[in-house]
């Protein structure tokens, strides 16, 4: 609580204090002074103010050499007497302004920083003292030289101090003595008053932006503070000065006036054309300079000023800075991608900003410049990714986005024009080039058959690819989105007829070409598209099928979708069309996908064909893609897509197949189908139709095979009856043409055959089981044999009779000879309980198969013999449960068995090793005088001879062929004589081979899998 609340009483008490410092001028007299003020009221203070400011101005007027220690308290004190009371008097006001200002006036001696400081805080307290009619007193012609000498020094003090407090005072108090406070105890102006402000003020623009930029551009040094509060009043001054509305209402020609204002009114500018026009270029290049600093400035509270500035330019002064905003815009769109969180937000709310307000769609000048400014882009862009760095890529293409998102939907205008939409494709057909040199593309091959496609496993997921010019994952979303933004503002049918264009134009546009248009039509459907306003016109689902359909009839042309993508010596003896592409398709209605044979018109090397996967990967995404946009209209398109999609699916090349997969699985998605398992079941009256075709002419179609392979892969045990046919037809051209087309049905036959073990090796399973049990059960309980009947006893010694000769080798040449010699079986009467049921289709299915393998187990080519073997395992495994018909097969099949087994390849002689052991599993003791006879003394006889090998040899050993074979060997022979029931001197030739595997110089391996064969035949 204040001591003196009456003028009166505070007069008594502040008049000694005053008296005091107006005969002496000291330190110690102002200290005095301000304590008395300390205890004087408000009121009392303000009806006292001129009194007590006189002896504080008077010892600053005080004649004689400038004292630091009394001006500084001088200025302290009244800069608390202005704060604590208002200024009512405008000759008060300009009086104190210019004493203040005169402190700061270089003079014998330069005045200290703190004084300086002090000065600067108390003209700041000064200008917000003043009440309103008494502070736009100050702002009159008459006032301009007063006006200017206080802008020059606090200018003066803001560019030239090192001090970052003094530097930050000056510029605010600037800001403040120029009206662009955001303080309430000022009042926005008026336009009228901002109108004339204006017309003062632009007399000292040149002199303010000029000292503002070498602030923004000073040294980083010293701090982010001076550099913020100078490009915050640098704006605020240009957008008052360069207002689009007040320079509307400037007339053309200055008004005269009378002779005793002119001399005054010679210090005003005149806002007219010509000098917007001069200024506008002039505040061009400092805003260029300010932009370059301040958009890289390590400090985020710079870069968001930045943004302000262009967001109060943009809003205020779109017209009359046109020029500058090839700078302006290019920062602004530069920053969505800022490091800091603030920046980018801030940066995202002003383009929408902008967006909303429509400042672009309605300004042709600021369209222009956007355009400009993307033209240039893309003519640089090449170089940009070439020479930059991921970071600089980033930042680059992030404007390039920008602009596309600033024009919006002026963006056809820009597309209208040939040069521009030229530059534009060619820049993303170079930046988008892929890397086509790693070897393990072209090598990753699918082996075997996989199990069933589960729903979901590979939607939406696209192989990441590989570019020439950038790593950065970011960078590819980024032109992603490029193309999206095109596609979804863009006219759809010029930017598909344009690239399309490029896609056959040239091989070496076409993978990128591909990629554009992908991303075009999702972002015409506006999937995964962000942009800052919604465009005029939508396209309706007409276009967007109509533009589906002109690219998928291209990515399925023939000359398109069967490229070379591998060289396989294997199967290319039947592959004898020219070829007479010299690009990278494939003859259109010759050659296979993935297995063509060289010729003289064309040597695919690694390049080529690495190039033509990524191809086909691309075009398969498309067709993905085009298939989540159209949703259930696709349906419409599935004639089309489906059968080379599956073609693909069925692909030897690994990424390929993956690829393709994928798409199968959006196409479900979006057809409704629950599952790929779905979509073909449903479709596959149209499908084996297809194949069926294909089959007969396999010459022009040599891939329906695949699609049958794929569906098989992929489908469950409900599409069997409806391939049944076409399998039959698949074994009827596999017995007509096994010389060059053997392994591709073999694909397909495995495949079959994997399926048939999937979908009944369970059922087949359970019923053996069941049938065991049930034997052994009437073993157990039975007490006594069932009676034997004399046919019954006939019936056996035929069959003994019979047996024994075939097993003596008794038998004669002619099959009707041999019919003769040995008497017919008796035939059962149909009620009997031997009759025996008919097989069902899946097992007749395997049988007929096992017929063809048992012919091409001696074929000339390993891979062959290879793949008949894995075929003729799964085979085996389908008959199972039907012995009848599984044994009398296992005899026809064992010379070529044996024959793979003791005198083949190494790999020939582990897989037929493992058939072998399959056999044994499920024929048991029928096998076991052949194995004793043919298999046994050589499988221990080459155990023998290879073990002082195994002994001696290394740890590199472990990974050869003959370690693999000796191990498969010794896993196997256990189980064997477990399950043929083996007698003894059998077993004791195979002790006698395991024996020497037990050994400690045998590798540990070996010598555990010789531990679990004598365990095998301990359990015996």
């Amino acid at each position: 609580m204040a001591v003196f609340e009456t003028p009166r009483a505070a007069f008594g008490a502040l008049r000694p204090a005053c008296v005091q410092l107006t005969r002496v001028q000291t330190a110690e007299n102002v200290w005095r002074l301000a304590a008395r003020l300390a205890a004087v009221s408000g009121p009392a203070l303000q009806e006292l103010q001129e009194y007590v400011l006189f002896p504080l101005r008077f010892a600053l007027r005080a004649p004689g050499p400038r004292r630091e220690r009394v001006v500084q308290s001088a200025v302290h004190c009244i800069a608390s007497v202005l704060a604590a009371t208002a200024v009512r008097r405008p000759e008060l006001l300009r009086e104190l302004l210019a004493e203040l200002c005169a402190c700061l006036a270089p003079g014998l001696a330069a005045p200290t920083e703190d004084v300086k400081l002090a000065v600067t805080e108390a003209l700041r307290t000064l200008l917000h003292s003043a009440s309103g009619d008494v502070m736009l007193s100050l702002y009159q012609p008459s006032t301009l030289p007063l006006l200017g000498c206080a802008v020059s020094l606090l200018l003066g003090l803001a560019e030239r101090e090192r001090a970052k407090q003094l530097k930050v005072s000056a510029l605010t108090c600037l800001q403040v003595l120029l009206l662009q406070c955001d303080c309430p105890e000022h009042q926005p102006l008026g336009d009228d008053e901002a109108q004339h402000c204006g017309d003062l003020f632009a007399s000292f623009l040149p002199g303010i932006s000029i000292s503002l930029s070498r602030v923004v551009t000073g040294d980083i040094k010293q701090g982010h503070k001076p550099t913020v509060a100078a490009i915050r009043l640098f704006y605020l001054i240009v957008g008052l000065v360069m207002a689009d509305a007040q320079l509307a209402r400037i007339p053309k020609s200055k008004e005269k006036l009378s002779e005793k204002q002119s001399k005054v009114s010679e210090l005003v500018v005149h806002r007219g054309p010509d000098w917007s026009k001069s200024t506008a270029e002039k505040l061009s290049l400092l805003l260029h300079k300010m932009v370059e600093f301040s958009s890289v400035h390590p400090h985020w509270k710079v870069r968001l000023e930045l943004v302000e500035l262009v967001h109060h330019l943009l809003r205020n002064c779109s017209h009359s800075l046109g020029s500058s905003f090839t700078h302006l815009l290019k920062a602004l769109v530069g920053l969505v991608n800022d490091e800091s969180s603030k920046v980018q937000s801030r940066c995202n709310e002003v383009l929408q900003s902008i967006a909303e307000q429509r400042i672009i769609a309605q300004s042709r000048a600021l369209a222009d410049v956007l355009s400009e400014n993307l033209h240039s882009l893309a003519t640089a862009l090449p170089r940009l990714m070439s020479s930059q760095d991921d970071a600089g890529k980033v930042s680059t293409l992030s404007l390039l986005l920008g602009y596309l998102k600033l024009l919006g939907p002026k963006i056809n205008v820009v597309l209208n024009s040939t040069s521009h939409l030229g530059r534009l494709s060619k820049a993303l057909m170079q930046i988008l080039e892929l890397d086509v040199t790693d070897m393990k593309i072209v090598e990753d091959r699918r082996w075997g058959c996989e199990g069933s496609l589960q729903p979901g496993v590979h939607k939406g997921r696209y192989q990441r690819k590989y570019f020439r010019f950038f790593t950065e994952e970011k960078v590819f979303q980024l032109l992603r989105q490029v193309c999206r933004v095109l596609g979804y503002y863009g006219n759809l049918y010029l930017l598909v007829d344009h690239f399309m264009g490029l896609y056959g134009e040239s091989a070496m546009y076409r993978k990128q070409a591909a990629m554009v248009l992908n991303e075009l039509i999702a972002g015409a459907a506006g999937v995964g598209v962000d942009v800052l306003q919604e465009r005029e016109v939508s396209p309706n689902m007409d276009d967007l099928k109509g533009s589906v359909t002109s690219i998928l009839d291209e990515y399925t042309d023939q000359a398109n979708w069967y490229l070379i993508t591998s060289i396989d010596t294997e199967e290319v003896s039947h592959e004898q069309h020219p070829v007479h592409h010299t690009g990278l398709p494939a003859h259109p209605g010759g050659t296979c996908s993935t297995i063509l044979l060289p010729s003289p018109e064309l040597h695919a090397t690694t390049r080529t064909m690495n190039s033509n996967i990524w191809q086909m990967c691309i075009q398969l995404e498309g067709v993905g893609r085009f298939a989540a946009v159209l949703g259930k209209e696709f349906q419409l398109l599935l004639l089309t897509a489906l059968y080379p999609v599956l073609e693909k699916a069925g692909d030897k090349t690994l990424l390929i197949s993956e690829t393709a997969l994928g798409t199968l699985a959006e196409m479900s998605e979006a057809c409704g189908y629950s599952s790929v398992q779905h979509l073909i079941n449903d479709n596959s009256d149209y499908l084996v139709n297809g194949i069926s075709l294909g089959l007969r002419q396999l010459a022009q179609q040599p891939r329906a095979s695949r699609v049958l392979d794929t569906m098989l892969r992929h489908s469950d045990a409900s599409l069997l009856p409806l391939v049944e046919d076409v399998i039959q037809d698949v074994l009827s051209t596999l017995d007509q043409c096994y010389n060059s087309q053997a392994s591709t049905f073999l694909r397909v036959l495995h495949s079959l055959m994997t399926a048939l073990v999937q979908w009944f090796g369970s059922s087949c399973s359970e019923e053996q089981q069941q049938q065991q049990s049930t034997e052994c059960q009437n073993r157990t309980l039975s007490p006594a044999p069932q009676a034997v009947t004399a046919r019954d006893m006939e019936q056996f010694f035929l069959d003994y009779m019979r047996q024994k000769q075939i097993a003596e080798g008794d038998v004669l040449d002619s099959g009707d000879e041999e019919a003769d010699e040995v008497p017919p079986l008796a035939k059962p009467e149909p009620n009997c309980e031997t009759e025996e049921a008919p097989l069902p289709s899946h097992a007749q299915l395997a049988k007929d198969v096992l017929e063809r393998c048992i012919h091409l187990l001696s074929d000339r080519s390993l891979r062959v013999r290879l793949k008949v073997l894995d075929v003729l395992e799964l085979c085996v495994t389908v008959l199972h449960p039907h012995g009848n018909h599984l044994l009398p097969m296992a005899h026809r099949v064992w010379p070529a068995l044996v024959t793979r087994l003791i005198s083949d390849d190494p790999l020939a002689v582990l897989r037929a090793f493992k058939v072998l052991c399959t056999l044994a599993q499920k024929c048991g003791d029928f096998l076991r005088r052949r194995f004793s006879r043919d298999v046994l003394p050589k499988l221990t006889s080459s155990l023998l001879s290879q073990a002082p090998a195994s002994a001696r040899a290394g740890p590199v050993y472990n990974h050869t062929l003959a370690f693999k074979l000796q191990l498969a060997v010794l896993q196997g022979l256990g189980s064997l004589c477990e399950k043929l029931d083996m007698g003894e001197s059998d077993l004791n030739k195979v002790a006698d081979a395991c024996l020497i595997y037990l050994s400690a110089k045998q590798p540990r391996k070996l010598q555990e899998a010789a531990q679990r064969a004598f365990g095998n035949r301990g359990r015996r």
